[in-house]
């Protein structure tokens, strides 16, 4: 089973137009084009009837005293906590591919709701939680919403997009979900898992491996 991108390589850097937030020398951050990216499977095994995406951030700091504060800077020994960025399920297998902005063109909280195309349910991202009680930027995130780390991280955040494929036609889920929920009810419906690991960082200072 394998997941690849034309848009970025693995454990390479992903293009800011895939991301929710790009940096900007004025004010560390501007948003940006929050386009999903191309996404490509082959191999798939025997007997597999649905697939289920989930895109997370295991890099974000597991406490906020430092995040985006002027004169510091998130420390790398922080323990690190996950963020999810998409939750996909019910994907059908044909045709192979997520086309880039098929699920996301763009920051709209309104316009990503629970039902996506192909008949597939998009679960509840982190920044639902993350933007909650923001007057300008709060609401409910369905579906895709790209990067965008600390601007004062002293680390690279990796985006590991994961691809299981289930023995399943359909999530036994109901109602609304966030990726914590769909790990726990894929449990013992896995056929086989492939992953894809793009780069990311708002930090001018930190350099993106090569």
């Amino acid at each position: 089973m394998q997941l690849s991108s034309p848009d970025f390589q693995d454990q390479q850097a992903i293009p800011g137009e895939f991301a929710f937030g790009v940096p900007d020398p004025a004010n560390h951050v501007a948003l940006s084009a929050n386009r999903n990216p191309t996404l490509r499977w082959s191999d798939l095994p025997a007997g597999t009837r649905s697939l289920v995406l989930i895109c997370h951030d295991p890099d974000v700091p597991s406490r906020p005293d430092d995040v985006n504060q002027e004169g510091k800077s998130v420390p790398a020994d922080l323990p690190r906590v996950d963020f999810f960025h998409w939750v996909l399920v019910d994907l059908p297998l044909e045709p192979a591919e997520i086309r880039a902005g098929e699920f996301s063109n763009g920051i709209r909280t309104a316009e990503k709701q629970p039902r996506g195309p192909r008949g597939t349910r998009q679960g509840l991202n982190t920044y639902t939680l993350w933007f909650q009680g923001d007057a300008e930027m709060g609401g409910k995130y369905f579906g895709y919403d790209g990067p965008c780390p600390p601007w004062n991280d002293s680390i690279v955040h990796r985006y590991v997009f994961t691809l299981y494929a289930l023995d399943v036609e359909r999530l036994p889920l109901e109602g609304e979900f966030d990726g914590e929920a769909v790990r726990q009810t894929i449990q013992g419906h896995v056929l086989g898992e492939a992953s894809l690991t793009g780069l990311y960082s708002m930090n001018p200072a930190v350099a993106i491996p090569a």
